[in-house]
């Protein structure tokens, strides 16, 4: 099999080889290029101890020297290259109590993770597969190297990461590896938020965010998202809905783009249904007030998983407000633009549109037309450059103080005031008209 590799990889090969030593391009970027994919980063292993690899090249940044990694600067490319490693004894679920360096390619590929990941390839000699990846790549499965006890046992995030691969390359996970991330899925207490968190938003943004089912099954939620367990055992018993909560939540990744911030608001939209569920004498669901709960809910989860404020706020403002139906008139629309937020409107729509699809068919066509409705006039709100906030006001604080009124909170009551009107008749968001309004 002859790949394609980045000029500058094949040049660090080459000078490592010259000097004696071995050297292969590794892991995911082999994985990658053999199912057609770009890789993101062009790992090396070589035979070479890390003051070796110094010693051969001018730019080079000491990444984890203890680990044998150190990264090689090309023109403005960096490239990873770790030295042939045995990993000792874990002690912690997550890193090797000591690393030793070897001299066998065979020893060094048989540490890592899944087989897929355990190839390597040079130009001249061809890929190195050792563990029958490219087999597990024809069969679509993701399969441990070695025993999956042993290998979830070193470092516990292989327990996530083999459902983020099988999301990712939409593969399954093969049967005794399966068992192995059931049996081990308490070691993710030894994982970090941080960790935990980046595998989530790679498994979310993956062509295949339904597969965070696997998680759910193989008991990985119950570690770090239990909430989410707790959907999964809640009926919806409403024509609106033909699912569980958590089966309704899986459906509406599917209907959804590949964003962070819209992924994480579908996954945890209804997080607060399962806290609020009442059933009426006629054996109906009923889950008001679902969205405050679930952004109360949701920014203790985020905050929990290390994520950034910004996203935080984004997601839970969603969530808060992602059953909100405004009718599709245009002071209606404008007024929920100015409550929901200029900034996010446009995702709410987003929100709203693939909350819909996982629902059950009840009234489908009029939640269409309204919905339809409504994203048209947000359309010729932005077309007219209407004015729904106090940003686009056309009167300023300092304006009414020019006017005579005295600095206070009074200013903004009437700034308020005047927006309300605005929100009802845009045309008369001009300085003069306003400032007549308030003789």
């Amino acid at each position: 099999m002859k790949l394609t590799i980045p000029s500058n990889a094949e040049k660090i090969l080459r000078i490592l080889e010259k000097n004696g030593h071995e050297a292969y391009v590794v892991g995911g970027c082999v994985r990658d290029s053999v199912l057609g994919r770009n890789p993101d980063d062009w790992d090396i292993t070589t035979s070479a101890e890390p003051a070796q690899v110094k010693a051969l090249f001018r730019r080079t940044v000491d990444t984890g020297l203890q680990h044998g990694t150190v990264t090689v600067l090309m023109d403005k490319e960096s490239y990873e290259v770790t030295t042939y490693r045995v990993d000792g004894d874990y002690e912690d679920g997550r890193h090797p109590k000591e690393v030793l360096f070897t001299s066998s390619l065979e020893e060094d590929l048989k540490r890592r993770d899944f087989t897929i990941n355990a190839m390597a390839y040079h130009p001249d000699r061809g890929l190195v597969d050792l563990f029958h990846g490219m087999d597990d790549i024809r069969e679509q499965v993701i399969r441990c190297v070695g025993s999956p006890m042993e290998r979830f046992g070193e470092d516990a995030l292989r327990i996530l990461r083999a459902v983020r691969f099988s999301a990712q390359l939409g593969f399954s996970i093969e049967e005794e590896t399966k068992n192995g991330i059931c049996a081990m899925a308490p070691n993710l207490k030894f994982v970090s938020a941080e960790r935990i968190q980046t595998e989530l938003v790679k498994l979310l943004i993956s062509p295949h965010p339904d597969y965070f089912r696997t998680a759910y099954e193989t008991g990985l939620t119950r570690q770090f998202l239990p909430e989410f367990d707790a959907c999964m055992e809640t009926e919806q018993n409403t024509p609106h809905h033909c699912r569980t909560v958590g089966e309704h939540t899986l459906n509406s990744l599917l209907n959804i783009r590949a964003d962070k911030v819209l992924r994480l608001t579908m996954l945890l939209h209804d997080i607060g249904k399962p806290a609020v569920k009442k059933t009426d004498g006629n054996g109906r669901d009923h889950f008001k007030t679902h969205g405050p709960r679930g952004e109360e809910m949701a920014r203790t989860i985020l905050r929990r998983l290390k994520f950034d404020n910004d996203t935080i706020a984004k997601v839970c403002r969603l969530i808060l407000w992602h059953d909100a139906r405004p009718l599709p008139e245009m002071a209606e629309v404008r007024r929920a633009v100015n409550r929901i937020g200029e900034d996010i409107f446009s995702l709410y729509l987003e929100v709203q549109k693939a909350d819909m699809l996982a629902q059950s068919s009840y009234k489908r066509n009029e939640k269409t037309a309204r919905l339809e409705g409504v994203a048209r006039c947000y359309a010729r709100i932005l077309e007219e450059r209407q004015c729904v906030s106090l940003k686009t006001l056309a009167v300023k604080g300092r304006d009414l103080i020019e006017a005579g009124y005295p600095p206070g909170p009074q200013i903004g009551e009437k700034l308020d005031q005047l927006l309300e009107h605005v929100l009802e008749f845009p045309e008369d968001n001009q300085k003069d008209v306003l400032l007549s309004l308030l003789i």
